[in-house]
């Protein structure tokens, strides 16, 4: 069975943005999830793979051809399950092999035991048209009690858009209410998310998760898992954000 001994700091779910994928650093991410998991015997994990600029690629090229919607979130899940199939390659053993295709398959997944020793690593990409990985992340962590970690392209989330204002700055704490502001001006088509979007903040908000964003850096990944603080965001209730 999942875990349950200890509590969210002993479960995460860590939504991998697509970037890392063919990035130099793909290795060094897959490493340090491995060693950061084998470290910690109570640890356990559910990865959700992102699509990056494939999907991005698929999807623009399914724009064109006049698909709908929900024919180009489908197109986008099957590039974050290819995604999700390479990084069970990169952890060489430590994941189950199987990319499951639902939220019961998932389950069923983390349900398991391998040889009579646990897999503590379950990987997927997405689920559900209508759904960004990161809502899936937010609703697997929902499910299992776990703390969802979004490791982004950016370093967490900014006061105003550092790309074009150069006094921006990172905030340490947001509250959904704050972040729900900053995405206001986001798309919600397909293949449009990363940082986060409302589908995700609704299923965080309404259950409380604990929640962090950082870049996608394997160092920072290794010190999340390992419980150590780090530089980023995380999602507060009831409080201000902190710059």
């Amino acid at each position: 069975m999942i875990p349950s001994a200890g509590s969210e700091k002993d479960r995460f779910v860590l939504k991998l943005s697509g970037s890392a994928f063919f990035s130099d650093s793909f290795s060094s991410v897959a490493n340090a999830i491995s060693n950061a998991v084998s470290a910690r015997e109570e640890l356990f994990l559910v990865i959700v793979a992102g699509g990056g600029t494939n999907a991005r690629k698929y999807i623009s090229l399914g724009t064109k051809l006049s698909l709908d919607q929900a024919s180009l979130d489908q197109l986008g899940i099957e590039i974050t399950r290819l995604n999700a199939q390479v990084l069970i390659t990169a952890l060489r053993g430590n994941s189950y092999p199987a990319v499951p295709e639902s939220l019961d398959e998932l389950m069923d997944l983390a349900n398991l035991s391998s040889k009579g020793k646990q897999k503590r690593i379950v990987v997927c990409g997405g689920l559900h048209p209508g759904q960004s990985t990161n809502a899936v992340g937010a609703l697997i962590a929902e499910k299992i009690g776990a703390t969802f970690v979004n490791a982004t392209d950016v370093s967490g989330v900014y006061d105003k858009d550092p790309n074009k204002f150069k006094d921006s700055k990172l905030l340490k704490s947001v509250s959904p209410k704050e972040l729900s502001e900053i995405l206001s001006e986001g798309s919600m088509a397909a293949g449009s998310y990363d940082l986060m979007d409302n589908v995700a903040l609704g299923i965080i908000s309404r259950s409380r998760i604990p929640t962090l964003i950082i870049h996608c850096d394997e160092k920072l990944i290794s010190a999340v898992l390992e419980g150590k603080d780090v530089t980023g965001t995380s999602i507060e209730f009831g409080k201000n954000s902190k710059a």
